[in-house]
């Protein structure tokens, strides 16, 4: 099936055979992600170790995950919009390369340990985290309400193989990387690199045809039913969740850059702080298709308010047992599980909320906020992490739980709003009053 943007044939399609591509989309999508998660895992890991080393002042080691969030913040909205013009293919290999590029450039940084350099490898580095996160809605380009938060979240799942096993070859990563004379911390970039080449193979061949095009042609050839792809707009939803996805993000993403330093102040090893940030990433993704199945079945803000509850008890935990690295593992973990609810269900909720001329807008909009306030959050992170310490950063990241909580009233709004709609439409012909 070829990717036209014609309409010719779009309605016609046979709804076996529109299974069948859906289901042939996730499973190319679902091997992206593990190949994605083993970079992103590696650079998780190292980056504000790496960072810290570089600069020689630990109070810039959150700069690497700031550096990485805005990098992703500020390709979110060209790749969506490259996505729409294009399709998922070509923009998530794109942004595959891009990060392909900053890993080429991280390894110039060590040799040449230079830190303006080295921020520079991690915002093109970024660019693979926004392709990442982008693919959890190509997973929702072709589905239906009754599978959307089920579809969404077998692709994040996917990302648990890579995601956790990438900090662990942290240790393998060192010893090819003295062997063949790369600098100190580098070596388990190796292993991205490999991985990335391999993600942009299997975008590039596996994504045909492309879910995003195919979608279009459907929602211009069907008129909107009970099930159907193209959907009302509902803005007030719409922009609840992106509250609640940029919400749980910058508080993964402010106390999870912090816990590899504050883990090696209490002489934890960079074994141990692998094991931990691997748990962590498994709590982010294991158990997605759990909230999947919940955001279809109990409902998108229900989730939601679950993923909040899970990260309010995570951050309390890692305030009380800041001094005990087991108890701040357990805390990590449940961080990864609010984050995961909050974020399937709200992605999910996102996507049937926007009609169709919006949707992958209002997309690339909430990966821009949701980065711009993880870069922020980690940015603030290191610096509240040296003067309250990170039972303090737990207990501030706390308030914007609150926040969440509180405007989940938005989330129920279930009227279309007709003046959105409308932006979907070719306006209509206003007469000019006749002349005097």
């Amino acid at each position: 099936m070829a990717d036209t943007g014609t309409d010719a044939g779009a309605g016609s399609i046979p709804p076996e055979e529109l299974a069948r591509v859906r289901r042939r989309t996730i499973w190319v999508l679902s091997i992206g992600q593990v190949l994605g998660g083993i970079a992103f895992g590696a650079t998780i890991s190292l980056g504000a170790v790496l960072a810290a080393e570089i600069s020689g002042d630990e109070a810039f080691s959150g700069l690497a995950t700031a550096f990485i969030t805005l990098g992703a913040a500020a390709l979110a909205v060209p790749l969506a919009a490259f996505a729409r013009r294009r399709g998922r293919r070509i923009s998530l290999a794109s942004g595959m390369l891009l990060a392909l590029a900053g890993v080429a450039v991280v390894v110039l940084a060590a040799a040449v340990v230079s830190f303006p350099l080295l921020l520079l490898a991690f915002a093109l580095i970024g660019a693979g985290q926004a392709a990442n996160l982008q693919t959890r809605f190509a997973a929702a380009d072709l589905a239906t309400d009754a599978s959307r938060g089920r579809d969404l979240s077998i692709v994040v799942w996917a990302t648990t193989i890579g995601a956790v096993l990438g900090p662990n070859l942290v240790g393998p990563g060192e010893i090819v990387g003295e062997a063949i004379g790369m600098p100190p911390l580098t070596g388990p970039y190796v292993f991205a690199v490999v991985a990335q080449l391999a993600a942009i193979a299997v975008y590039l061949i596996g994504l045909r045809p492309d879910p995003l095009l195919l979608a279009q042609r459907i929602a211009r050839a069907v008129a909107n039913g009970a099930n159907a792809i193209a959907r009302a707009d509902r803005p007030l939803a719409a922009r609840y969740a992106i509250i609640a996805i940029a919400g749980a993000h910058g508080v993964m993403v402010a106390v999870m850059a912090m816990t590899p330093v504050h883990l090696l102040h209490h002489g934890a090893s960079l074994t141990i702080i692998g094991l931990t940030i691997s748990l962590h990433v498994a709590g982010m993704f294991a158990l997605s298709p759990v909230f999947g199945i919940l955001a279809d079945r109990v409902g998108r803000v229900a989730t939601i308010l679950l993923g909040q509850v899970l990260l309010a008890a995570s951050l309390v935990l890692a305030a009380i047992g800041q001094d005990s690295a087991t108890t701040v593992t357990v805390a990590l973990v449940l961080l990864g599980l609010g984050w995961s609810a909050s974020t399937v269900s709200g992605s999910a909720l996102l996507t049937e909320s926007s009609s169709e001329a919006l949707r992958t807008r209002r997309q690339g909009r909430s990966d821009l906020i949701m980065n711009l306030v993880a870069a922020v959050g980690a940015i603030l992170a290191g610096i509240i992490l040296g003067q309250i310490g990170y039972g303090g950063l737990a207990l501030c990241a706390l308030s914007i739980v609150v926040v969440v909580t509180g405007l989940s009233f938005l989330g129920k709004s279930a009227k279309p709003q007709p003046a959105e709609i409308s932006a979907s439409k070719p306006p209509a012909h206003r007469p000019r009053p006749a002349r005097r």
